[in-house]
Parts: C-alpha cells; sequence; structure tokens
C-alpha cells in the first residue's frame, strides 16, 4: 500500500473529472510539472490505485428503460461460485458482496420491465445457491458529474 499525498488525491480527483485530461492539463490544474504528473500517475497505476478508465453513459440512451438495485441472500461459502455465475450475466453494471441484511447487492439494467423480469427470474435466480432476491425499481438515476 502507498501513501498518497494531496498531491495525488488532486491528480485523482482531476481524472475521475475527466479521465481525458492531457497530463499537461493536469499538471497545470495541480500545479505541478509535466513530468511530474505523468510519474505520479505510473507510480498509482503501478501501485494499484488506479485500475483503469471507464466512459460513463447514460443508460436510458442506450436503451436500458429498466434499473433496478437487486439484493441477494446467498448460502455461506458460496460466494466465489455465485459471482462468477453473477459475471456472466452481462445486464449486471455492478456487484458488491455487503455485510448487513442481505449479503450482495446488485445494480441491473435492462431494456424494459419484461427484460427485466427475465434477468432478476430466470438468469439471477436460476442460481442455485441464492436463496432469495429483493428488487428495488430505479424512478431516476443521479449519476455523478
Amino acid at each position: 500500500m502507498i501513501a498518497l499525498d494531496d498531491t495525488d488525491r488532486a491528480i485523482l480527483e482531476e481524472l475521475r473529472r475527466d479521465a481525458r485530461s492531457s497530463m499537461t492539463a493536469i499538471a497545470d490544474a495541480v500545479h505541478i510539472s509535466r513530468a511530474g504528473a505523468h510519474a505520479r500517475i505510473k507510480r498509482l497505476t503501478d501501485a494499484g490505485v488506479i485500475i483503469g478508465y471507464s466512459v460513463r453513459t447514460d443508460p436510458v440512451l442506450l436503451g436500458h428503460h429498466a434499473s433496478a438495485y437487486v439484493t441477494l441472500a446467498i448460502e455461506q461459502a458460496t460466494w466465489q461460485a455465485v459471482s462468477e455465475r453473477l459475471r456472466a450475466i452481462p445486464e449486471i453494471e455492478h456487484m458488491a458482496l455487503v455485510g448487513g441484511d442481505f449479503d450482495v447487492i446488485l445494480l441491473v439494467r435492462a431494456n424494459d420491465a419484461r427484460d427485466l423480469r427475465r434477468i432478476v427470474l430466470e438468469d439471477i435466480q436460476a442460481i442455485p445457491s441464492i436463496r432469495s432476491t429483493r428488487t428495488t425499481l430505479i424512478f431516476e438515476d443521479y449519476p455523478r458529474a
């Protein structure tokens, strides 16, 4: 684990804001040299702090008119097998193992209500180690800018 200073955190914030920012723009924003920004980003990447770059999209404009958080209760000691099966379901956008009243929470994006029904009842509930599910519909998303 590496120690992060204020400059590292400022670089990460710039990249979270716009991962397409040029090295020069990042360096200017955090008041360091371009070479310094490049070296820090390489160190953060090599250390695993930066694990990749991505694009945020509007799910509705992509045709996903039904979204839901689905919580799962699973049998003890089955997380590895369950997570492998869940990773194979392309409509699952995010998955987390959690503590509390349920074991797993999923963010599911579907084309419509019928598609969401299929994903939950036929794909997710078909996994043998899943004891129960609870689905909470998302009426509107507010993605982080």
